[in-house]
């Protein structure tokens, strides 16, 4: 039961209209309803403010659009993951206000409006190869009503594209940073701002790279403070925890 539902149950009893057939039905899917092959946690919104989200990557196109189904007839705002576009087609059928972001590949839907901050969130890559990670980090602070900034391309090579916009990077309440090789952005963002920095190692690079194990030591290790960092190519994390982070009162 979310949030919607319980305040929809409450005005039910206030009004006197709820009936025992319609409350049983609610209560049924507490704190989870089992799908056969997914147990969906019904729960999750109450007590962290976002319903559950859709790792796509090993599951079956039947098995992603059943589990989207359920949260869209529940009344659910959808996120989607790692998802590809055979699995975007079939729930696009049965549900065709869903959206596919090419880059990021997710799946998003989305039934309720929240309000969004005045503040934003900083997206930074070290370079091009980077973008569909951070694509990850960007539609995930969007979807959860984030205004969010890119800044795609202005890694350690070439410095001089930093400096040309660090002061709309680090107007940001939060800062995802992207970068794969040896990882330094980061850094050397950290050491130029105010504001928490959030490092996403990814997995591009050459062979020393070890695909992203670099960039993941280089950011752990980092002699800048405030940064913290999510595990390889995990955009979805990093745009998570800035969502938590921007709205923090």
């Amino acid at each position: 039961m979310n949030i919607k539902e319980i305040k929809q149950l409450l005005e039910g009893i206030k009004k006197g209209d709820l009936t025992v057939e319609n409350g049983l039905n609610k209560l049924k899917y507490l704190p989870f309803q089992d799908l056969g092959h997914t147990k969906l946690d019904n729960h999750r919104e109450l007590r962290q403010g976002y319903p559950e989200v859709i790792f796509c990557q090993g599951k079956s196109t039947v098995q992603v659009l059943s589990i989207i189904s359920s949260m869209v007839e529940r009344g659910q705002n959808v996120l989607g993951t790692r998802a590809n576009k055979k699995m975007f087609k079939a729930v696009a059928k049965s549900h065709p206000t869903a959206e596919y972001h090419k880059l990021s590949k997710t799946i998003t839907l989305k039934q309720n409006e929240y309000e969004v901050p005045a503040s934003y969130i900083s997206v930074v890559t070290a370079g091009t190869s980077d973008i569909p990670v951070a694509e990850e980090a960007a539609v995930t602070g969007e979807f959860y009503n984030n205004k969010v900034e890119r800044f795609y391309d202005v890694g350690v090579a070439g410095i001089h594209r930093i400096q040309g916009n660090i002061e709309k990077i680090a107007g940001a309440r939060v800062i995802v940073v992207v970068a794969g090789m040896e990882g330094a952005l980061p850094s050397v963002i950290g050491g130029l701002v105010d504001k928490p920095v959030i490092a996403v190692p990814t997995s591009i690079g050459y062979g020393a790279a070890f695909n992203g194990i670099a960039a993941l030591l280089g950011m752990l290790t980092s002699c800048a403070s405030g940064i913290s960092v999510v595990n390889i190519d995990n955009g979805f994390g990093a745009g998570y925890l800035a969502s938590m982070i921007n709205k923090l009162k």
